[in-house]
């Protein structure tokens, strides 16, 4: 039976895009490492041909940006033989500057563009959800949100607008050979994204501008490894210098309705419950 396949199908965009499809009544699984219809593991090749086996569009996902990770021998090769498979559309989940060599997507992103099949490349800025299901979250819980990004400003996308943008590519003609920036309708700083959450939930919240190199090892201390913790203290630290605050269309462009606002993210995440 023909389905849609998307990967990392438990995580914060893959969840999301696999709740839409159903909805809509599409045939969709989820493969992942745990969690999901089926398993999945981009170091196994032997994990992939029941995932892709009678799928004919997929949503792709690299969770790795360590530079141990040989990133031309995962998405690449996962995507040849997801050709070979009959899989005729790919949206992967990429990053802003991923288009440059050395970036740890810019493979993945070659080998879908030169893939011969339809394909949607989307690069969102930083994810609203790391304030409530990711990495800030336990600073938020804490009260203190400790991030290298001084005064830094970044146009925080929703996860929902991600899932919403990769479900039309998956499912639509209009959005193969596009790639979409997706961002936020304005740039915000931390402290005024941490003072929005505070209002909203009733607790005492404050961001501080932290050492970069302490913040390093707090990750490493963490299980990060050091490249890894060192890729996204200088990805936070370039919010500081004025990186990463330009606005994009793209979510209008591809959904033709403007972007979620980080405040309807804040008012509906504390209404949930997910800052108890």
């Amino acid at each position: 039976m023909e389905s849609l396949l998307v990967l990392g199908g438990t995580g914060k965009t893959g969840s999301r895009i696999a709740r839409r499809l159903k909805t809509a009544g599409l045939p969709v699984r989820t493969a992942s490492r745990t969690g999901g219809d089926l398993p999945f593991d981009l170091d196994d090749p032997a994990s992939w041909p029941p995932a892709l086996d009678g799928a004919t569009a997929a949503y792709l996902v690299e969770p790795s940006l360590s530079a141990s990770t040989d990133h031309r021998a995962r998405i690449p090769r996962l995507v040849a033989e997801a050709v070979t498979a009959g899989v005729r559309r790919l949206v992967l989940l990429s990053a802003p500057r991923a288009g440059q060599d050395g970036h740890p997507l810019h493979a993945a992103e070659r080998a879908v563009r030169d893939s011969g099949v339809d394909w949607t490349i989307l690069r969102p800025q930083w994810f609203a959800q790391n304030f409530s299901e990711g990495p800030w979250r336990p600073g938020i819980l804490a009260g203190t949100l400790a991030l290298p990004t001084g005064d830094g400003r970044t146009p925080f996308v929703d996860a929902e607008d991600i899932a919403e943008v990769a479900v039309a590519a998956l499912t639509e003609d209009r959005h193969s050979g596009r790639v979409y920036d997706l961002t936020g309708p304005r740039a915000i700083g931390f402290g005024e994204a941490a003072d929005l959450i505070a209002r909203a939930t009733g607790r005492t919240i404050r961001h501080i501008d932290a050492d970069p190199e302490d913040f390093v090892q707090r990750q490493i201390a963490a299980g990060a490894a050091p490249d890894v913790a060192r890729l996204l203290t200088g990805l936070l630290t370039a919010l500081r210098n004025g990186s990463g605050a330009a606005l994009s269309d793209d979510v209008a462009r591809a959904l033709g309705r403007p972007p979620r606002s980080f405040e309807t993210f804040v008012t509906e995440t504390a209404a949930a419950g997910h800052w108890n």
